[in-house]
């Protein structure tokens, strides 16, 4: 069979995601079972894997799931139990005081607070405790996960103390051979050579990428739930955006290049957080209009999840600081489970491990403690004391979390074995490599000189499939350094390339959006939230791309390449669609 007719073979599952989920808005309840079941077939019957091999990965699957699951609860019930205790309107009311505007109010929570929990936590951490915050705040659900989704780019390369780095890139690569031509480069330790060949590239690239994100939150989120529709209003706060932008991202590249890869989003987000949040008490940069969504009863049926946020009192009028108080708890204890080392090993003792799963090598595992959920469910549990709950409320909050939890159940129980199935797809009597690198060669093949546009794109689909930027990076990372190799550039760009898309495909990748949603009890509608991500997908892998194509092709090739006209081009429309914004909101209806 030709390498061609593989790799659109390879991409069946991926195809029917496209067209059922996203293209005919199927809930991914209904679209996952149909790609789980197309993954089998090929498997199967194609790549001629086993079936106690397809039967093991599923199972890894089902494992999987119920980790993300055990997340989703923790997270929800942390909300519940805010708004059980009151804490919510507190916290309500401290946002008021900074500022009433509704765009400001997302780029601080998403960007900046969503920043921290990933540079802190990662694996979707920061959806599942920025989008619910959001929606106490009196966002939509909807607006809420498609702000929490796009961010998930820019801070997660530095995700989880810099695991995407520090396991998927460095685990990916780690042969002897690349042993070997770290040390020729004079790394002589192999953490350095991933955290300062690479990782510092990666923070480089993410820094040009990420100055807009906040501000295709802001538009995104007037454009489509606000009540002129307008991405003119939100473009308006642009000024702000960017300076929200640089207050993380130029911390952030600082630390990247001197203490390395674990800290850059987690101290980006703080020092950002320290910045950004006194300059909006002042109403630094800040339009003098105040945007707001419309009244509740004006929404959209599809925006609401099945999470209703109630206002609920402190029986004692609570301060800012102690409903704020869960929140500094979850950071403090997620950074400290993972950066104090004895705490950590401690944690991680207290493992579920289901090995060789079948007679095969694939081994499922659930490291309970260590988990975010419990982490969230501890900090529950100091606030219940903390905040003077009563057990009925506090077990109404358990009650409630439990019943919106089981239903992410349905949709994360076949798309994640669907990933598994995909990614452990090698070693059957075809005698093929795995579906994402047939897949992931065939693009090469085409591509050639061409490589470093594509190479974020390959990193993309990993995550969007796997779901993780560290699993994605362990699958690609490899080749393509093979591939920076054969075109004759500096492999390092190639692997930072990689990274960079593994880190852009978290804002379209199923099983985040499913987890995200959940968190607030909004199910069904997972097709509606990636095709608006899949926008700052494509900027974000594009851009890089072609910036990585500007830098290694220069000297061969003249400063105007192809690399350098893509990236003219769109910050030529970035800065014409923000120079003639004025007009546009003239014509806009008066609020």
């Amino acid at each position: 069979m030709s390498t061609g007719v593989l790799a659109i073979l390879s991409l069946l599952p991926i195809a029917v995601v496209a067209v059922f989920l996203v293209g005919l808005k199927w809930p991914a309840s209904k679209a996952m079972p149909l790609s789980f079941l197309t993954a089998v077939v090929l498997a199967l019957y194609v790549w001629k894997i086993p079936s106690t091999q397809v039967a093991a990965a599923s199972m890894n699957g089902v494992v999987t799931a119920i980790t993300l699951m055990y997340i989703i609860f923790g997270a929800i019930l942390l909300l519940n139990t805010l708004q059980e205790s009151g804490a919510l309107q507190a916290i309500r009311r401290g946002f008021t005081g900074i500022t009433a505007d509704r765009r400001i109010q997302v780029i601080i929570v998403a960007w900046l607070f969503g920043s921290f929990i990933e540079g802190s936590s990662g694996f979707g951490t920061p959806a599942a405790v920025a989008v619910p915050l959001m929606v106490g705040l009196g966002f939509p659900a909807m607006a809420a996960v498609v702000a929490g989704m796009m961010i998930q780019s820019t801070p997660v390369s530095f995700g989880a103390v810099g695991t995407p780095m520090l396991v998927g890139v460095s685990t990916g690569l780690k042969t002897p051979e690349l042993q070997a031509y770290a040390q020729s480069l004079g790394y002589t330790d192999w953490t350095a050579f991933v955290g300062f060949a690479i990782a510092a590239k990666v923070a480089f690239l993410h820094f040009v990428a990420g100055a807009f994100i906040p501000l295709f939150v802001v538009a995104f989120m007037t454009r489509y739930f606000g009540k002129n529709k307008s991405f003119s209003e939100g473009l308006k706060v642009w000024k702000f955006a960017l300076f929200a932008a640089f207050s993380m991202t130029i911390p952030y590249l600082i630390v990247a290049n001197t203490l390395g890869p674990e800290f850059p989003s987690m101290i980006g987000g703080l020092i950002g957080l320290a910045i950004v949040v006194p300059a909006a008490k002042k109403g630094f940069l800040i339009p003098d209009d105040v945007w707001d969504f419309e009244s509740k009863d004006k929404w959209e049926p599809e925006w609401s999840g099945n999470i209703e946020i109630k206002d609920i009192s402190a029986k004692t009028k609570m301060s800012g600081l102690m409903a704020w108080m869960p929140y500094v708890l979850i950071g403090l204890t997620l950074v400290l489970t993972r950066t104090v080392v004895p705490l950590t090993a401690l944690l991680k003792k207290a493992k579920f491990v289901w090995p060789n799963i079948f007679g095969t090598s694939i081994t499922a595992s659930w490291e309970i403690l260590f988990s975010p959920g419990s982490a969230f469910i501890f900090v529950t549990l100091i606030t219940f004391a903390l905040h003077k709950m009563s057990g009925t409320a506090y077990a109404r909050a358990w009650k409630n979390s439990a019943i919106t939890m089981l239903g992410a159940g349905s949709a994360l129980i076949f798309t994640v074995p669907m990933v598994q199935v995909f990614m452990n797809s090698k070693g059957g009597a075809a005698g093929l490599d795995s579906m994402p690198i047939v897949l992931a060669e065939a693009v090469a093949g085409l591509a050639g000189s061409a490589w470093p546009i594509f190479a974020p794109l390959i990193g993309g689909l990993g995550a969007f499939v796997a779901g993780s930027n560290t699993v994605s990076n362990m699958m690609f990372s490899l080749f393509q350094f093979g591939v920076g190799e054969r075109i004759g550039v500096d492999p390092t760009w190639i692997v930072a390339l990689q990274a960079i898309g593994g880190a852009a495909g978290n804002v379209i990748c199923v099983h985040n959006v499913v987890a995200a949603s959940a968190v607030v009890g909004l199910l069904g509608k997972e097709g509606y939230v990636i095709r608006k991500t899949a926008v700052v997908f494509t900027y974000y892998a594009l851009l890089p791309g072609a910036f990585g194509y500007s830098l290694l092709y220069s000297a061969q090739k003249g400063f105007f390449n192809i690399g350098t006209i893509i990236v003219a081009l769109i910050w030529a429309a970035a800065v014409y669609i923000i120079a003639t914004n004025n007009s546009r909101l003239k014509n806009l209806p008066l609020r």
